[in-house]
């Protein structure tokens, strides 16, 4: 009875404080960043394009990031949802879900998931030289499409697998086909979806390795896919890299502005998730 009491003891305070550590860290780094950024936080940070000799302290903002990275995470999750939805469906509609050949593809899309980002940006350089694309926005958003796909695909996996088997079942049994059935699943997992997009958006949009060499860097916003742009963590990049200290205070704004903009995202895919799983079966 001691033993078992002091089992639950120990590993409640181990709770408690990875608990503590965690939400901490998490307010030492927003915290870091909000000290570090409001006082540099202007209205010129996110009206403006880079002015010469932004990057030694001169006047300038990082609209051209900003409007770059929405474009390439935008983008890369668009084309990115559109590839996965079907891939998630193939799996559990057309493989069983449970046969060794969907168990064999999950694995293979975990370890795409853990492959770090700059493989993807070296793969998708490779591609860029194959087909002669330039550094540019195309380059950034094939790269950064293949980076989010596995993410993409996992979690529209599991949210697939969470639709109750009775749904599908009574639709197949009034006689309707696999691509009928499945029509049916992606209206239930509509809330899923938007859950997928929050993960994949987040990704994309704070990621260096996959852009550094693909998309290139721009003080100005691109009009086509095939201008290079710029992306907030690159910008960050670099502005840290400066000896001036007010330059630096501006990458730490610019974190600010990518915080909030994920920030923005995770509120209306809550909003967007919570509105569409109103006429979803429980």
């Amino acid at each position: 009875m001691i033993r078992r009491k002091l089992e639950e003891n120990f590993f409640r305070t181990l709770m408690i404080l990875a608990t503590i550590l965690v939400t901490g860290s998490f307010f030492l780094i927003v915290g870091t960043i909000l000290y570090r950024g409001v006082p540099f936080m202007t209205w010129d940070m996110i009206s403006k394009i880079p002015g010469g000799g932004f990057y030694i302290g001169k006047e300038g903002g990082v609209l051209n990031a900003i409007v770059g990275s929405l474009y390439i995470a935008g983008g890369a999750t668009i084309l990115g949802l559109f590839i996965s939805i079907p891939v998630a469906i193939y799996i559990n509609m057309y493989f069983g879900g449970r046969t060794w050949l969907a168990n064999a593809l999950r694995i293979a899309f975990d370890v795409l998931f853990g492959i770090p980002s700059i493989v993807y940006g070296a793969f998708g350089f490779l591609i860029m030289v194959y087909f002669g694309i330039r550094a540019s926005l195309l380059g950034g958003i094939v790269a950064v499409t293949l980076l989010v796909i596995p993410i993409l695909v996992r979690t529209l996996d599991e949210v697939i697998r969470t639709v109750p088997r009775e749904l599908r079942d009574a639709t197949s049994a009034l006689g309707a086909t696999r691509w009928e059935t499945a029509k049916v699943v992606i209206r239930q997992i509509r809330p899923g979806v938007f859950t997928a997009i929050l993960l994949s958006f987040g990704r994309a949009v704070g990621d260096v390795a996959s852009v550094l060499f693909t998309a290139g860097f721009s003080d100005n916003i691109p009009t086509s896919l095939h201008q290079p742009t710029a992306t907030l963590p690159l910008a960050i990049f670099f502005q840290l890299g400066s000896p001036v200290a007010e330059v630096q205070g501006r990458a730490y704004a610019s974190a600010l502005i990518l915080t909030i903009i994920v920030l923005i995202i995770t509120v209306l895919s809550s909003i967007l998730a919570k509105q569409f799983s109103k006429n979803t079966s429980r």
